[in-house]
């Protein structure tokens, strides 16, 4: 059984970071070691939420692990709480990679044009060296701006998607992804460049129209889960966006559906199914 840790906050109700990371990746079977980065009653969408930083437990977490020889198939991070956590984050990126593994890095930090409330553009920029040191990077376009410097465009042709994510892989990473890409009237989709190759690739699927929080957490997370599979990065950014796609459409049709997140639980028989479980 292949291993990974991520690396994101735990937000206690919300169905987002590690409380979709964690059941996803497990189901997908794969053991899936944690480093919460911070924990917080709900995630920030809900008023009056309670968090408690766990930056100072980082770095004894992986003292621990490399004095007992444990290593990590990969390694994924999602939201980082600020730049000193993307500072360790490097840090731990190269202590844990080796020849054979791989680093997967969700920067999750804005979306639809701005940035996350606690963040800045100091803080992409540090972000954005992060990308050094990792072998595949999947931001939306926001994010993908900011890191960049490239004007966010609401309304884009293909050109400007693949120059951006030629600038995303020059940031040094070996595979650039973008999300919620859509080329086409009621369609969305996902770019990849794979920089070695000079190669594009890219998935569309229906756009449904509804939006619901932790759908990137649940994509990136399904992403790293189906690498660990054995599948290309092509074949996951498929099993990824067919699977974010049927959350949202589960939850859609769900007159009770939580209105902070998606009923990923209920679709995860279709993930088992598209990996031949």
């Amino acid at each position: 059984m292949k291993r990974i840790v991520t690396v994101q906050d735990i937000s206690c109700v919300g169905k987002c970071s590690l409380t979709v990371a964690l059941p996803i990746i497990s189901a997908m079977g794969v053991e899936t070691a944690i480093i919460p980065t911070a924990v917080l009653s709900t995630h920030t969408m809900f008023q009056n939420f309670t968090c408690r930083d766990l930056t100072e437990e980082i770095v004894p977490i992986c003292n621990h692990w490399e004095k007992e020889g444990i290593g990590f198939d990969a390694v994924y991070t999602g939201y980082l709480g600020s730049k000193e956590q993307i500072a360790i984050v490097a840090d731990l990126f190269d202590r844990f990679k080796t020849k054979e593994n791989v680093i997967v890095m969700d920067p999750a930090m804005a979306d639809n044009g701005k940035m996350y409330p606690a963040f800045d553009a100091s803080f992409a920029k540090e972000m954005g060296t992060l990308c050094r040191h990792a072998d595949m990077v999947l931001p939306n376009i926001t994010e993908a701006s900011f890191m960049t410097g490239m004007e966010y465009r609401e309304t884009y042709d293909e050109a400007y998607v693949k120059e951006m994510l030629c600038r995303l892989a020059g940031l040094g990473c070996k595979i650039a992804i973008l999300t919620g890409v859509g080329f086409r009237e009621g369609m969305t989709g996902v770019m990849g460049y794979d920089k070695e190759k000079d190669e594009f690739f890219y998935y569309e699927h229906e756009k449904l129209p509804v939006s619901y929080h932790g759908t990137g957490d649940i994509y990136a997370s399904t992403f790293v889960g189906a690498l660990m599979n054995n599948k290309t990065w092509k074949e996951a950014i498929k099993i990824a966006a067919d699977y974010t796609s049927e959350c949202i459409r589960v939850t859609m049709n769900d007159k009770d559906g939580r209105w902070y997140g998606v009923n990923f639980e209920e679709a995860i028989p279709q993930l088992l199914s598209a990996l031949g479980k």
